[in-house]
């Protein structure tokens, strides 16, 4: 299937039951009715594998949305990593009650803005859509419960400024979780044109195209096996470049 994307996603693993593979940057995940023209992994599932969440279930517009193509979690269009898929109904209800029951460990890396050393590691704030915003998030009263850990890996500075590299552990799945909770906290994900603000994403987009969030890795409990395993993406090429062109700041004591 070609594709306008600049590359097309990669199978890190897969079995009978999963397939889990690494999203590029610039695909969404699910089809939409605001996604017509856009490529999306949903799509390219279907043109290039045959397995019972596609085509082997009755094919009602519910059933369709409910099953995604086996799809079971998202990622946002910019950010990139693994990503998995079920590839039968059991597994796929297998994973999707891991992830409800909050039992998936989801590691993400990310380029934040600031010295993020001296935050406390914990971010339990609630998530709603802004009234006045549609498009966006925000820590807001009656929100859903969102939880968000991190850890300081690397400070870095580029023209006077102090960037972190971070990472982060969400332990629920609220849409634009870790850029909203970053955010809140005063250190918003680097490139992030909707939390960032516009001047500061213009700028640094003009070292990195795109926003600075990669889904790193994700343990689970095999549906078939009952073991855990791990799987991890390496980091894409236009957020190692990035890293490349910046400086390292020796590590806080």
């Amino acid at each position: 299937m070609r594709s306008e994307a600049r590359e097309s996603p990669r199978i890190i693993f897969e079995d009978r039951q999963i397939l889990v593979i690494d999203k590029p940057s610039g695909w969404t995940v699910n089809e939409a009715e605001t996604t017509k023209g856009q490529v999306t992994i949903q799509s390219w599932l279907t043109a290039n594998f045959e397995f019972p969440p596609q085509s082997g279930v009755p094919r009602t517009l519910s059933g369709v949305k409910e099953l995604r193509g086996g799809i079971v979690h998202r990622l946002d269009k910019e950010t990139s990593g693994v990503l998995l898929v079920g590839k039968t109904r059991k597994a796929f209800d297998s994973l999707q009650q891991e992830f409800k029951a909050r039992r998936v460990k989801k590691t993400y890396l990310a380029l934040v803005h600031g010295d993020i050393a001296q935050k406390p590691e914990k971010i339990a704030s609630p998530i709603g859509r802004l009234p006045w915003n549609r498009r966006r998030f925000g820590v807001i009263p009656g929100g859903r419960d969102a939880e968000t850990v991190f850890k300081a890996e690397q400070k870095f500075s580029i023209d006077g400024r102090i960037l972190s590299l971070v990472h982060v552990f969400p332990k629920t799945g609220r849409t634009h979780q870790i850029r909203v909770h970053l955010k809140h906290i005063g250190h918003p994900v680097f490139g992030d044109e909707l939390y960032a603000g516009r001047k500061t994403a213009r700028g640094d987009r003009k070292l990195c195209p795109r926003l600075f969030l990669h889904a790193e890795s994700i343990e689970i409990t095999h549906p078939e096996t009952g073991l855990q395993v791990r799987f991890e993406a390496l980091l894409a090429e236009e957020l190692r470049l990035c890293l490349e062109g910046l400086e390292k700041m020796p590590q806080s004591k």
